[in-house]
């Protein structure tokens, strides 16, 4: 695409989101029930759809094709011009899209990609209790009977879980073979007899997490993704997509973010220390370099076998570090109203409630431990870590 035609595109997204984003969403999205939060997002969903601006990152023939930099063009208008953000859909369309374009069947993604742009939600069932951060330490097992699998067991940190329509859910077909090789893959109907979802409220006050306890939870064998017992491969296609494309929008969504932060810096006065100026800047060379980071990803045909960890990690940390200094220039007195508009991302403006979901975001996809990990070992070619079943 010519600078001339990316040009034209930028202009008509501006020209969109002046006429669709409510101006009004941040507070009449806080401290909203749950149940207005979903249907906030879902109508926004639909709005976005109708504009093909919902799923860009998809193929064409299901309803995105736009070319990398559209899309970054895109997430740099909708954050500019502080959209709502996709909560709701988050794995929906990235998590569940990418597995399904990457490793389902033709039924399945017949079946379930028109379902995510209608409306569908799903959530995500990796992580277990007694897992900690590795991931294939799982004991939720799959037992094969008939034309369907018996699953029992517990996950844990199950974002959206409670409005979730169908779940990806990783289960131990093979308790005898080595922890990576005995696992598979499953798409699970969450109003499925047996299945139990219980949120988890969090130091924020959110319940965004949940908890799903499976008990002899019937799954079709047809809703197998790949072969039995190598679900371990196909798991990786998610998580390449949770530290992937995700990050184009995350990295814009920070830097809108940074621009509340300045914005605050302002209102109390501390742009006039030239200490909070300094630090500022290092943050914002910080942010330059995670966009060009998260370009040089999603750009890339052949990406190096490190670098999503590496954007993955950089933006965790850097969220920390921004969400940090906005807790400490906000003072004492952002402490008293914890409460942040729904729909918005990990950096609201409620900085003390940003600094504590920062967090969270050290710990899904992977940890940062894990991902030094990969680094050390995918990236720069260091001997793999000692552990059994490795």
């Amino acid at each position: 695409m010519t600078a001339a035609l990316l040009d034209d595109f930028r202009a008509g997204v501006r020209d969109w989101c002046r006429e669709h984003v409510p101006g009004d969403w941040r507070r009449a999205q806080t401290g909203v029930p749950d149940e207005e939060f979903a249907a906030f997002q879902k109508g926004w969903f639909q709005e976005l759809r109708r504009a093909g601006y919902a799923v860009p990152h998809w193929p064409a023939e299901w309803g995105g094709g736009m070319s990398v930099p559209e899309q970054a063009v895109l997430h740099e208008e909708l954050a500019a011009h502080d959209a709502p953000r996709l909560v709701l859909a988050f794995v929906s369309i990235h998590h569940a899209a990418s597995t399904l374009l990457a490793a389902g069947t033709d039924a399945q993604r017949r079946r379930h990609l028109p379902a995510i742009l209608d409306g569908e939600i799903w959530c995500q069932g990796f992580s277990e209790p007694d897992a900690g951060s590795d991931l294939a330490a799982l004991r939720t097992s799959a037992r094969r009977k008939g034309d369907a699998y018996i699953v029992n067991g517990q996950k844990c940190w199950a974002s959206g879980a409670a409005h979730a329509d169908w779940c990806l859910l990783l289960a131990r077909t093979d308790p005898d073979a080595p922890k990576r090789r005995g696992i598979s893959y499953f798409l699970m109907d969450m109003r499925t007899p047996g299945v139990d979802v219980r949120p988890t409220r969090q130091a924020t006050g959110e319940s965004h997490f949940c908890e799903i306890f499976l008990d002899d939870v019937a799954v079709p064998a047809a809703n197998r993704i790949g072969p039995e017992h190598e679900g371990w491969r196909v798991a990786q296609e998610t998580l390449g997509a949770e530290r992937g494309m995700t990050m184009l929008e995350l990295a814009e969504r920070l830097g809108g973010g940074f621009r509340r932060l300045v914005g605050l810096c302002g209102e109390t006065g501390a742009l006039d220390d030239p200490v909070t100026r300094d630090r500022l800047a290092a943050l914002e060379t910080e942010l330059t370099g995670l966009r060009a980071l998260c370009a040089k990803l999603v750009a890339g045909e052949r990406p190096g076998p490190a670098d999503a960890s590496i954007v993955k990690l950089f933006y965790s940390e850097l969220l920390q570090r921004v969400t940090d200094f906005g807790t400490e220039i906000a003072g004492l007195s952002a402490h008293t109203d914890l409460r942040k508009p729904l729909s918005s991302g990990w950096e609201s403006g409620a900085w003390p409630l940003d600094f504590v979901a920062s967090w969270e975001w050290t710990i899904p996809g992977g940890t940062s431990e894990i991902q030094r990990t990969i680094i050390g070992e995918r990236g720069l070619g260091l001997p793999r870590e000692p552990g059994e079943g490795r």
